[in-house]
């Protein structure tokens, strides 16, 4: 963290919202035997396996790890994701990105997904920036954050500390 810096979220607090989106989602999902935690890749990814290893623990829905893909400056260029869509066809999905910014890398990724019959389509992200260009909402969120345009957050989901900052 540079002088410019300061901390969002700690370690603690961060392990706390996932937990609690966790339970969110299982409480959105408690008729599914199945939900598939589709992770924008990098840090939306890194989210949804720490959300999956918490609803393996707290429910007996099996969550399914997808990657998504996604070139975040052309983010209309073709997105690739790990599983077919004949394995989430049908199927609760909840989309997971670390941070909400003016929602491009989130809509390109809702798109993606209508291609294909869903059961219940849900977003969640940790920190969501209120910087919206598009029409797209956080179903499940850590915490809401007005900052302005110029600010940067930046959020360590990887290695033994977590921290979310603002720069």
């Amino acid at each position: 963290m540079n002088a410019t810096s300061s901390v969002i979220l700690n370690h603690d607090e961060i392990n706390h919202k996932i937990r609690r989106i966790a339970f969110q989602i299982y409480e959105s999902n408690v008729y599914e035997t199945e939900v598939i935690l589709a992770g924008i890749d990098r840090n939306g990814y890194i989210f949804a396996e720490k959300l999956k290893t918490i609803l393996e623990d707290i429910s007996e829905i099996h969550p399914v790890l997808c990657k998504v893909s996604i070139d975040k400056k052309h983010p209309q260029n073709n997105i690739k994701t790990s599983l077919t869509p004949e394995e989430y066809e049908n199927k609760s999905l909840v989309l997971v990105d670390d941070v909400l910014n003016s929602g491009t890398t989130l809509i390109y990724g809702v798109k993606h997904f209508l291609d294909v019959p869903l059961k219940r389509f849900k977003t969640a992200v940790l920190i969501n920036r209120n910087h919206k260009k598009y029409p797209i909402k956080a179903d499940f969120k850590g915490i809401s954050l007005s900052t302005s345009l110029h600010e940067h957050v930046n959020v360590v989901l990887d290695g033994d500390t977590f921290e979310a900052t603002l720069e």
